[in-house]
């Protein structure tokens, strides 16, 4: 996938909503990751988060291109364009017209009792 292009404003990811938010005042810690003195639990670890990171992004994917089709949706009467949604997610309008497909697809796929 192609990386949007990023704007003074985001600056830093969003906080994850489940690190304690004492901890996202330090900026040298990640998950207690810091903390950890052996290699093999730090590596057995970082991989987890990483993993977890990965699906976690998977599903925000799926989420957006969902998100997208239904704002595209010609049976709405507050349609917004593929540019309209491009400009909404900082996206590309080229980028915008295939996620709209793949929500589409991903709708179509989830059967008709689906959003």
């Amino acid at each position: 996938m192609a990386e949007p292009e990023r704007t003074e404003r985001r600056l830093r990811p969003a906080p994850l909503l489940f690190e304690p938010s004492e901890a996202v005042t330090d900026p040298e810690h990640f998950f207690d990751l810091e903390s950890i003195d052996d290699p093999r639990e730090l590596l057995t670890r970082a991989t987890e988060l990483t993993l977890a990171f990965r699906a976690a992004q998977d599903r925000a994917v799926e989420f957006q291109a969902l998100a997208a089709a239904q704002l595209a949706d010609p049976r709405r009467f507050d349609r917004l364009s593929p540019a309209a949604i491009a400009a909404c997610a900082e996206w590309t309008e080229d980028y915008a017209r295939k996620m709209i497909e793949f929500g589409e697809t991903l709708q179509r796929d989830a059967g008709p009792d689906s959003p």
